[in-house]
């Protein structure tokens, strides 16, 4: 072993080993050549599947239609993390905007206002998605969701979520109502919601009061506009703009305790004895005003009545987000 050793130190060729080594060695090399042209073969058969779960993962991601998410009244998007984190385990890769305007107390300002603000941001985030946006729209949000697709004659939204949003308005005595006005219940808030003072705070501008519906048709400037029971001579376009979603999701629940009636997420409401009335017994649906008749018609509302959820878990409780959002996030 020693001697073999030297022989190589002195630069002895391979030819001087002993006849068995030498075969040892070929076979080696043989079985060594083997085994790359097994690998080279293995990795022939794996390399166009392994192209092919890219390939399919990629197109997954990218078939995502990018989230816009609307807060609601006295939010901001520090409070949407929750739901972020739920968009990110059960559709990776999409492109989330919780969109970061009228925050907080700002979120008191005239919806109009508010619509034109969303608007200026939302729009070049539609503009760069083909195949169109999901909104996410919580609350009073919701209101401003839909004063926004109706006078967009050009969006692109495909499902608007409606997340316990008070589509029909709101009557009834909560603890944001008693900080805002400690002096009005809500059997006197119409005393300064229809007037031009009351109009300056969104709350004010979807205040229904069904003892008092002249009032709210003279003097309400979002929603009985929006929902086109006051004369609206852009009635037809925003009907005709709303319509352009393919699907509107609602969500509530008769343990919400801030929308009132919780049924308002529904697009029902009070009579005048505040007696609850379904959505297809509402004026508004019977006429088709605004397109809600046509929507419903061509399938195109779906609703989810889910107990047990308050007010402000609704975007962090992982049920509603599995049974209600994800289905409709593709």
């Amino acid at each position: 072993m020693y001697a073999n050793a030297k022989d190589f130190s002195r630069g002895e060729t391979e030819s001087t080993l002993h006849p068995s080594t030498i075969t040892a060695n070929v076979d080696f090399q043989l079985a060594g050549g083997r085994i790359m042209r097994q690998r080279r073969g293995y990795i022939g058969v794996l390399a166009p599947f392994c192209v092919l779960v890219v390939f399919l993962l990629l197109t997954l991601t990218a078939s995502y239609k990018p989230v816009i998410v609307v807060h609601g009244l006295f939010d901001s998007p520090s409070d949407f993390g929750i739901l972020l984190d739920y968009i990110n385990e059960t559709h990776p890769g999409t492109n989330v905007t919780v969109v970061d305007l009228f925050d907080r107390t700002e979120s008191l300002k005239p919806l109009w206002m508010q619509v034109e603000g969303f608007k200026r941001v939302m729009y070049p985030i539609m503009q760069n998605a083909v195949n169109g946006v999901h909104l996410i729209c919580y609350s009073q949000g919701g209101l401003i969701c839909r004063g926004l697709v109706s006078t967009m004659p050009d969006h692109n939204v495909d499902t608007f979520i409606s997340l316990s949003s008070p589509q029909m308005g709101q009557y009834g005595d909560t603890k944001y109502l008693k900080w805002l006005f400690p002096q009005h219940m809500k059997s006197n808030l119409y005393r300064l919601c229809y007037t031009q003072l009351g109009q300056g705070f969104s709350i004010c501008n979807y205040w229904n009061d069904p003892h008092h519906r002249d009032l709210y048709l003279n003097n309400s400037n979002f929603l009985a506009l929006l929902n086109d029971e006051k004369l609206n001579p852009n009635a037809t376009t925003w009907k005709k703009n709303l319509l352009r979603i393919r699907k509107m999701v609602l969500i509530g629940g008769p343990d919400d305790g801030v929308i009132m009636p919780w049924q308002s997420s529904m697009f029902a409401f009070y009579d005048n004895n505040e007696t609850v009335r379904e959505m297809k017994s509402q004026l508004v649906y019977l006429e088709d005003t605004f397109g809600l008749k046509t929507l419903d018609a061509r399938g195109g509302i779906v609703s989810y009545i889910m107990p047990g959820v308050s007010h402000t878990y609704w975007h962090s409780n992982r049920t509603v987000f599995e049974k209600c959002v994800a289905p409709w996030l593709t």
